[in-house]
């Protein structure tokens, strides 16, 4: 816990958040000890009072705590949580504010010393006689030790009353523990979303445009080699055409290939990562030690993270070489990329990394990087194999 100094702002906030809680919560738990006669009216009055004590909280302590989601009822367990929190609320701010005020009170009384008597108006005259070095010593030792600990004690008293609010206010862990697993399950389905429609994406380019564009790109051939009578402009504007198709139609099968090759699909990681490694403008040694394979899901981002690697290789690094490592540990995908470059690659200085590790993040996975200047730069990922 960080201990505030006496005159920040969050000293002054702890003690506002204590002092202010005793009438708040003396309120709010008389009132539910005489809605306790009425059923009905407090099943409708607790809600309101939570949406208080959570304000309260949010307003000084700047910690938001989350709502509970389940319907208010007597049969919920949230619900009689509560309950028990207005009811105990108020004995545990008495004690609080008595604790904190007192604290404060005596710093005030203490620094008082320091006052010469002859200019203390009649209302501030102590009982001792403050003309005695002795006294006033032990007077002004007091009021700095009292302000030391008076902030002291409202941020302990603001944490206590912070403690208990998210333990009975908040959700119980069963309820995080539920909506942690619903979160991650409709995390993965739209992941798994995704990765069908990239796929359904190359299936369409494939059996669509790619044989579109190797149609033209054969009939331009075919035109090239049968019209020879034609004028010279014309064979140049044929030729000229034929070579953009051909140039088009291979654009078009590397971006095929990087949205989801077949070839993962059919052969598994191995011969796709063999490909990216043939087709990398760097010599590129590939290790491949799978012996089963890992979910459609899970090696579409393991091609993902090896064919960018090596792109930015290619067009940052200036490596002569490049290592790829893939094997599975267990029920875990480890990938390793390393090149001999430059080094003093960094998250923060393009997209292409972050994006990397964005999406390596969005599958559970983890993302580390070295890159020393003068190299050598190694990319290390683990994936969950599920």
């Amino acid at each position: 816990m960080k201990v505030p100094r006496p005159w920040s702002a969050r000293a002054w906030l702890d003690t506002a958040h204590v002092m202010v809680g005793l009438p708040v919560a003396a309120a709010l738990g008389g009132l539910t000890l005489v809605l306790a006669v009425a059923p009905p009216l407090l099943l409708r009055g607790v809600p309101w009072f939570t949406r208080v004590q959570r304000s309260r909280i949010a307003a000084f302590l700047g910690t938001r705590i989350p709502p509970v989601r389940t319907p208010v009822s007597w049969r919920s367990q949230a619900t009689w949580r509560q309950v028990g929190y207005h009811l105990l609320s108020p004995l545990v701010s008495l004690p609080a504010a008595a604790l904190v005020a007192l604290a404060w009170g005596a710093a005030l009384v203490g620094l008082l010393a320091f006052i010469p008597p002859r200019l203390q108006p009649p209302p501030l005259e102590f009982p001792l006689d403050l003309r005695r070095p002795a006294v006033v010593a032990a007077f002004m030792g007091a009021g700095l030790v009292c302000l030391l600990l008076a902030p002291v004690l409202a941020r302990a008293m603001a944490a206590l009353d912070l403690s208990v609010a998210r333990t009975l206010l908040g959700p119980s862990r069963a309820e995080l523990g539920q909506r942690i697993e619903t979160l991650t399950e409709s995390r993965a389905g739209v992941i798994d979303a995704a990765d069908a429609e990239r796929r359904r994406i190359e299936r369409d380019l494939h059996d669509g445009a790619q044989q579109r564009l190797v149609s033209l790109a054969m009939n331009l051939g075919l035109a090239r080699a049968t019209l020879t009578d034609l004028p010279e402009p014309a064979r140049t504007a044929i030729e000229q055409a034929h070579e953009e198709a051909k140039q088009a139609l291979k654009e078009l099968r590397d971006f095929v290939r990087g949205l989801h090759p077949a070839v993962l699909n059919d052969q598994g990681l191995d011969a796709a990562l063999s490909g990216v490694a043939a087709r990398a403008p760097v010599p590129v040694r590939l290790r491949v030690d799978i012996a089963d394979r890992a979910s459609p899901t899970i090696e579409a981002v393991a091609f993902f993270v090896v064919s960018e690697a090596l792109t930015n290789i290619a067009k940052h690094a200036s490596a002569t070489r490049a290592e790829v490592r893939v094997r599975r540990a267990g029920e875990r995908l480890l990938v390793s990329v390393t090149d001999d470059g430059r080094g003093g690659a960094a998250l923060d200085r393009g997209t292409g990394l972050r994006g990397l590790a964005q999406r390596i993040r969005s599958v559970d996975g983890t993302f580390e990087l070295s890159s020393p200047p003068g190299g050598p730069t190694t990319i290390e990922v683990e994936l969950p194999c599920e």
